[in-house]
């Protein structure tokens, strides 16, 4: 991995799945979307040639897996190959062989207000950024359907961004929902959320989490997600986090093919 921040974010070169597939391994704390510095991406997808389908919209592409989804202009679209994600950040000694590992990790990710939040929650003497949302996509190697692949995924984006190690604080869909994009992109979506985490840092939040599985053009399981925080003042509503699910869609072939 390139970076390390505040024990929490996870930002490389390597592909998206580092944790494994649909049902990321977790067990400790971390504090909220931190991000390292890293060259923003001017194009879209890091310059992929795609337009995107909302006008003045930016597109965020992911050529690992084949495909591409749009958020709006004051959005951050990073390069394809840089990760985004959370590792355990603080001792659960309730499992103390999970301490370090990484609870769940994305590849060409977009970002809203990378600093929106400066804190120095685990006291290294660094300041580090709290973004307040995070878009991107990851396999789900593991995950038996669409359905499996959401539901799988989407409560880790909640625990590693928002309430480690405490998991009670969650609030997820016990089913996942069928769903199909503006694209005609057909699969699954499951949201989750907390409720009164017990999480102090000053950058402390609740959060909430969609992810959408469904299967790219070689018929592998892939899972796009976003999450960010809740209960905040400019907390992206669930209205926009729809709009922007909406355009998901295929794009060419994977690049593993």
């Amino acid at each position: 991995m390139a970076a390390c921040v505040t024990g929490s974010l996870i930002l490389g070169g390597s592909q998206d799945d580092a944790d494994g597939g649909g049902h990321a391994q977790a067990s400790a704390s971390a504090p909220r979307s931190a991000t390292a510095s890293a060259p923003a991406s001017g194009g879209p997808g890091g310059g992929a040639a795609e337009k995107p389908t909302v006008p003045g919209w930016k597109v965020v592409v992911n050529p690992e897996w084949g495909t591409a989804f749009d958020v709006p202009p004051d959005w951050d679209v990073k390069p394809p190959d840089m990760m985004f994600g959370f590792e355990n950040s603080k001792l659960d000694y309730n499992d103390p062989k999970n301490w370090g590992k990484v609870v769940i990790i994305m590849s060409a990710t977009a970002v809203l207000q990378e600093n929106w939040c400066l804190s120095d929650a685990d006291e290294d003497g660094r300041v580090d950024g709290t973004a307040l949302a995070v878009a991107g996509t990851k396999g789900a190697e593991g995950a038996k359907s669409t359905g499996d692949a959401a539901l799988g995924q989407v409560v880790e984006w909640v625990y590693g961004g928002y309430t480690q190690p405490d998991r009670k604080s969650i609030v997820p869909d016990r089913t996942a929902k069928p769903y199909t994009t503006k694209s005609g992109l057909r699969g699954s979506i499951a949201w989750a959320r907390s409720r009164n985490t017990p999480e102090k840092d000053r950058c402390a939040s609740d959060g909430k989490a969609v992810t959408f599985g469904f299967k790219d053009s070689a018929g592998d399981l892939v899972a796009w997600s976003l999450f960010g925080a809740t209960g905040v003042r400019g907390e992206l509503p669930d209205s926009t986090i729809m709009k922007i699910l909406g355009t998901v869609r295929l794009h060419g072939k994977p690049k593993k093919y």
